[in-house]
């Protein structure tokens, strides 16, 4: 059972980590003209930075954090479906 929970709370710390690192670096290269924010990519750093920092949230009992990231992958789901659809 005690591994169980430290499995989970590493990978959970895992998650968070690359969450952070997603979205800063999408925030990064945009800023910095590497990037364009109508691009997959940039959208896809975005949502799947979000997810992360979710799981990470979640564990921790941040419900905060969790509803900001929430509305942060609804976005960038919007604008991934818009991309991809022209919606």
């Amino acid at each position: 059972m005690k591994q169980t929970i430290i499995k989970r709370s590493f990978l959970a710390e895992v998650a968070g980590w690359y969450g952070t690192i997603a979205v800063l670096l999408a925030y990064g290269l945009l800023s910095f003209g590497v990037i364009e924010s109508q691009t997959i990519a940039f959208q896809l750093l975005n949502l799947t930075g979000a997810i992360g920092i979710i799981i990470v949230a979640t564990y921790k009992k941040v419900r905060q954090v969790v509803v900001l990231n929430i509305i942060w992958a609804l976005l960038a789901v919007y604008a991934l479906l818009r991309l991809v659809w022209i919606v």
